[in-house]
């Protein structure tokens, strides 16, 4: 393999323009997402390191130490990729219109010694393919580092606690509750109770599609912990459905102070605190037209 490697580095430059054209002969190729000047900078940087592993053999085993460079090359661009939005088939075919470019210089420098070829061809072919399935795997890695942070930033944005009066908070929850929003609801309620000294947290759950077994339990923990906290907790948006639902799977509520609206759960709150909220009489004007 060690002829194969002298005969690749010597044409390199070569193996490099025809992999760039590739790469930008691909219709799916989004100048948007990457610059030519990166996607040659990138492929130069890759095909460098590649070729010194090729030098050193050892074909077989991409998670060798003599590929452990490229291997960090191709991660680093994976990740990157997925965290710009790159889809699966751009990641994928940065890998195999390389082994086209290393494929079409053995087939023209080798054209008069096929058995050569022939073992040469299937020796790239294997391992661009092994590379091809690491820079894959990687890149749903990242992908799904993506689709995490997302959903936690959507979690916070979801679940606002917000400070209404003075000693009053409320908290709309919108979309399902499970057990690990219930725990992002929690945290933030808690934590703001502890903010400000308030004394009474209003459950919002008009934007709660449905409501189960799973969900009321969710809910009267969180209620638990609010108690714990020294404050009172109201739940509010109770509609029709929500309330039959509630008494068909026999839930008790009885001890939790439930409204049907946010203004009614505000205005219970108001009571709690011995507040009165009036309508101020005000004066209007009158215009004189003259």
């Amino acid at each position: 393999m060690n002829q194969t490697a002298q005969l690749l580095k010597k044409r390199k430059k070569a193996i490099l323009e025809n992999w760039v054209k590739n790469q930008l002969a691909d219709d799916s190729l989004r100048d948007d997402l990457i610059s030519n000047e990166d996607l040659r900078r990138q492929s130069e940087e890759l095909l460098d390191e590649l070729l010194i592993a090729i030098e050193k053999g050892d074909l077989e085993n991409i998670y060798s130490s003599n590929f452990e460079q490229v291997n960090d090359i191709l991660s680093d661009i994976s990740v990157t990729r997925a965290r710009q939005g790159f889809s699966p088939r751009e990641i994928t075919m940065y890998v195999l219109s390389l082994k086209q470019a290393l494929t079409d210089v053995l087939e023209k420098e080798r054209r008069d010694q096929p058995e050569i070829l022939y073992k040469e061809v299937i020796q790239v072919n294997k391992l661009l393919d092994n590379l091809s399935i690491h820079t894959f795997e990687t890149y749903l890695r990242g992908r799904e580092e993506v689709i995490l942070r997302q959903t936690d930033e959507i979690n916070e944005i979801s679940t606002p606690v917000i400070r209404v009066w003075d000693g009053i908070l409320a908290l709309p929850i919108i979309g399902t509750l499970d057990s690990s929003r219930t725990q992002i609801v929690m945290e933030n309620l808690l934590q703001e109770i502890v903010n400000t000294g308030s004394n009474i947290a209003i459950l919002d759950i008009s934007g709660v599609p449905a409501v189960d077994s799973l969900v009321a339990q969710h809910l009267i923990k969180t209620v638990a912990a609010t108690r714990l906290m020294g404050a009172e907790c109201i739940i509010s948006g109770i509609r029709a459905e929500i309330a039959q639902t509630i008494v068909h799977l026999g839930i008790d509520l009885s001890n939790i102070k439930t409204k049907a609206s946010l203004a009614s759960a505000l205005q219970l709150a108001f009571s709690m605190l011995a507040l009165e909220v009036k309508k101020k009489n005000v004066t209007v004007p009158t215009k004189i037209i003259r």
